[in-house]
């Protein structure tokens, strides 16, 4: 313990507990610095105490504060940093009068912030650090930054900072300068600050301008993300300024030349050209040619001859293509492209390879309810007309006498260019038995055959030369008959006379009843038929016929209830 006379002499001296006096650096140790004092006893002090440790030598003089004359071991308790505090309190108090900005070394991170020493220990909130909140505060640690003051509390004698305040305020500065000097037009450095959906905002350093994803490339860009990354440095043109709003618009694409300006000579029409599929859509695809340059084909000009739906049948995304250059509207940006363009059309040259009269030998590709199509070669198909598939049958639908994939021969009986039809007939290929009619059957001749088809006001009944005859209801007995079923069957053989043939409307009328008739009854009934009016029904073969087509349409069996083709070409 110190004596009266001793603590009287040592305060007369300048120590005392809170007294700031000069101390000699002894040894520099890695945890403390030992210090003299001219005291007793020397005194140690904390290596954290000092904002560069490394800088301290042996002999350096320095400012130290007594903190206590004597702790338990009897030596004296020093602090490097608190001289420093109470030296720069009253500089402190003076810098957050006037507003002004202090310099600060980051010293450690603490829950919610940084301590800074800017002569006293300070603190910034990870809110007021930078622009956005920083996700790594140690990267701070070491580093020496302006702060500017933002509350200070004399009797706690604690200090917070901002350095945020004096960004925020430099970036308005250059911003009020900026929005005044930049005209639209001109080229400006800057980095990638955020992308979105739509486009990228970009900083100018001082104001953020959006880069929308229209003005990123010529080409397409799906996604701001394809072109750009956050941090990225770039060089961007101004587009226009709004300097009321503060909203500057930038072009990237607009740095390079627009490909669309020299468009004609680059792909005159008729070129072959090649480029990438970069998207489909139901009526054609998206080419691209080069960034910035994209030609469509239209789902019509894949093929000359198939019938393609949809693109995607038979095209991919991200396929290469060549293709042919078939138009080009600069205005509109937009080409069109072709791709059958690179092979000769067969419609091209169908007249003098298919001429009327060829027979061609092909397979039944398709059926429909008014004809087959017959394939001439790949991608080349012609029709046969349900009309011309037989001289003498009634055929509903072709299907009664074709199926798919029947190997067939028939004629060419008509080429359509223009329309690109091949019009076929199987008939054709022989001879049509009416023409010679008169040699086949006379009125009064007896005729056997197979009933094919019944009907309500009588039978039809297969002859030679796949010719039908019918036999109406008042012509198969003597005896009245109610209804055809009774006495007839379908493929039941009969034995009729012919009594009527009508070679215009190429029909032939049966009498089942005249068969075992004399020559004498014959004529008898000849006369009776000669004398019938046509409104008559009695044997009206004229109004059977008709009556016998409308009939296939209301008869409830599958064999007669075909759908009606079209009217024969």
């Amino acid at each position: 313990m110190l004596t009266m006379e001793e603590a009287l002499r040592h305060t007369q001296m300048g120590f005392a507990p809170g007294a700031i006096v000069k101390g000699t650096v002894l040894e520099v140790r890695p945890k403390e610095i030992l210090v003299d004092i001219g005291y007793k006893s020397e005194g140690a002090i904390p290596a954290y105490e000092f904002i560069d440790v490394a800088a301290v030598k042996v002999g350096d003089q320095i400012d130290v504060l007594i903190e206590k004359l004597e702790d338990k071991e009897g030596m004296v308790v020093l602090s490097f940093e608190k001289a420093e505090f109470k030296k720069n309190w009253e500089r402190i108090l003076t810098i957050c009068n006037e507003g002004g900005r202090i310099a600060g070394k980051v010293k450690a991170v603490v829950k919610g912030g940084l301590i800074v020493n800017i002569g006293v220990e300070a603190f910034v909130p990870a809110s007021q650090i930078d622009l956005m909140m920083p996700r790594n505060l140690q990267g701070y640690v070491g580093n020496t930054y302006d702060f500017k003051v933002v509350k200070l509390n004399q009797e706690r004698q604690n200090i917070v900072l901002s350095r945020r305040e004096l960004i925020e305020q430099e970036r308005a500065e250059r911003r009020a300068a900026l929005l005044t000097e930049m005209m639209p037009g001109d080229v400006r450095k800057g980095v990638v600050k955020n992308l979105t959906d739509f486009g990228a905002f970009i900083d100018l350093n001082g104001i953020d301008g959006l880069l929308h994803i229209t003005d990123m490339s010529w080409g397409r860009v799906g996604h701001p993300s394809e072109v750009l990354k956050v941090g990225q440095d770039i060089e961007v043109v101004v587009l226009d300024i709004n300097k009321e709003k503060e909203r500057v618009s930038l072009g990237l694409k607009q740095k390079m030349a627009n490909p669309w300006d020299s468009i004609e000579a680059k792909y005159p029409v008729g070129a072959k050209v090649k480029g990438k599929v970069v998207n489909l859509v139901p009526y054609g695809a998206f080419v691209e040619l080069e960034p910035g340059v994209e030609g469509l084909v239209h789902v019509t000009e894949l093929s000359w001859t198939k019938r393609i739906a949809k693109a995607s049948d038979v095209l991919k995304a991200g396929q290469d293509l060549e293709a042919v250059v078939l138009g080009i509207n600069r205005e509109e940006q937009k080409i069109s492209l072709g791709v059958r363009q690179l092979e000769t059309n067969p419609w091209d040259t169908v007249d003098v390879k298919y001429p009327v009269g060829t027979k061609i030998k092909g397979k039944v590709r398709n059926l429909t309810s008014y004809g087959a199509f017959v394939e001439l070669e790949e991608g080349l198909d012609g029709m046969v007309h349900v009309s011309d598939l037989s001289w003498t049958r009634k055929i509903n639908h072709p299907s009664e006498v074709l199926k798919k994939g029947d190997e067939v021969e028939a004629v060419v009986i008509e080429v359509d260019k223009p329309n690109q039809r091949v019009a076929l007939g199987l008939k054709q290929l022989a001879i049509d038995p009416w023409e010679n009619i008169d040699h086949l059957y006379k009125v009064g001749d007896l005729v056997t055959g197979q009933v094919t088809k019944l009907a309500s006001f009588g039978a039809f009944v297969g002859l030679q030369q796949e010719i039908d005859g019918l036999v109406h209801i008042s012509q198969i007995s003597e005896d009245r008959v109610d209804k055809i079923k009774n006495v007839l069957k379908v493929g039941q053989e009969v034995t009729a006379r012919v009594v009527k043939i009508d070679k215009s409307d190429r029909r032939i009328g049966l009498s089942i009843k005249a068969a075992t008739y004399s020559p004498e009854q014959l004529q008898a009934e000849q006369k009776l038929l000669d004398a019938l009016k046509p409104g008559e029904d009695l044997v009206a073969l004229q109004h059977a016929f008709d009556a016998a087509e409308e009939g296939r349409q209301d008869e409830p069996r599958e064999d007669e209830a075909k759908p009606q083709p079209p009217p024969a070409k």
